[in-house]
């Protein structure tokens, strides 16, 4: 299996047409190292073996932050980083105590980056994204201080995360009423079973050029046919298997369980067995398959068989019916939308 590549958005950069998200390098759950440096190094060195160039990581990502980060730049020291599409995040937390510590002022971007760079031992970062709104910056503020990192060389493109759709599409007028560089890439919370949720967000990106890279484009692996529903009366009952995340993670429920998504994980399951293909590797290519804007997903895996399954999405075809079937399958029989 080898991934294709796509242009990212509106730019001349062309990325696998998946990213490998690195957020569980070095992270700690419930006291229980997720992905150890040497297991993060064989995940890498097998999306590269399938011809995967697009690596995502944020300063914050592993306990202590930066721990993700560095990990990749001691991989990338022995590769060639032009190969490689590189993006990072700045506004979390990284220093609790400095005032100046957290969000997306002039100070904080500033003291990030130089420190991203050094962990991830390059010159250059090919995507800046923030990872949240900042309530408290004025956008003029963080857009200028992004455009003066692509001006000197140490951002090639940007990028914005979680946000409601007014909010991009205000830093979007921004940047071209200023002059700025503008973003080029999201990343929304976007799988089969979230898709009204986002819609707004979404039709901005179509419209504007923008790539779209979803994180938890599996529902936290709720959308790999894994779990069983536990009662049919209540949506977040469910039964999961030692070790997953639903077992530990106490947000899983709360975050992806809702009779919305047993009703697009049905359909789902049913198009996998039309096609020989696994629920993750469906629910990831009706991502990919996004008709109104270029959608590159990212997916975490804890080992090389979960990545190889997920590449394997690139080799699933599926007709506009079966797509359009998931897509339906949030909605009860009137057209609302099945409740969360």
């Amino acid at each position: 299996m080898s991934l294709d590549y796509r242009r990212l958005g509106s730019t001349g950069t062309k990325v696998s047409e998946l990213c490998f998200g690195t957020w569980r390098f070095g992270r700690e759950s419930s006291g229980v190292l997720e992905t150890s440096k040497k297991e993060a190094h064989d995940l890498l060195d097998a999306f590269d073996a399938h011809g995967g160039n697009f690596i995502d990581t944020a300063n914050v990502y592993g306990n202590p932050n930066g721990r993700s980060e560095a990990w990749i730049g001691d991989w990338l020291a022995e590769k060639d980083r032009e190969d490689y599409v590189v993006a990072s995040k700045v506004y979390f937390g990284f220093d609790e105590d400095n005032p100046n510590g957290s969000g997306l002022s002039r100070t904080h971007i500033r003291n990030q980056i130089e420190g991203t760079l050094d962990r991830l031992d390059t010159d250059y970062l090919d995507l800046y994204y923030i990872h949240r709104w900042d309530e408290e910056t004025p956008i003029e503020e963080t857009l200028k201080t992004l455009n003066g990192l692509v001006e000197e060389g140490k951002v090639n493109y940007l990028g914005a995360s979680t946000m409601a759709a007014w909010q991009l599409t205000k830093a979007l007028w921004k940047s071209d009423v200023e002059g700025l560089e503008r973003f080029e890439v999201t990343q929304p919370l976007f799988h089969a079973g979230y898709y009204e949720d986002v819609k707004d967000y979404l039709d901005v990106c179509g419209d504007q050029g923008l790539a779209v890279c979803p994180y938890s484009p599996l529902a936290g692996g709720f959308l790999t046919g894994k779990y069983e529903r536990a009662d049919p009366d209540d949506p977040e009952k469910v039964v999961a298997p030692d070790g997953s995340r639903g077992s530990f993670d106490e947000r899983f429920d709360r975050f992806y369980l809702s009779e919305r998504g047993w009703e697009v994980l049905d359909a789902v399951r049913t198009v996998a067995d039309e096609v020989d293909a696994s629920p993750a590797q469906v629910a990831l290519r009706w991502l990919m398959d996004y008709r109104d804007a270029t959608v590159v997903p990212i997916v975490g895996a804890r080992t090389r068989e979960q990545l190889d399954e997920n590449v394997g999405a690139a080799d699933v075809d599926l007709s506009d019916d079966q797509y359009d079937r998931i897509m339906d399958a949030r909605y009860a029989e009137e057209g609302r939308l099945h409740g969360h």
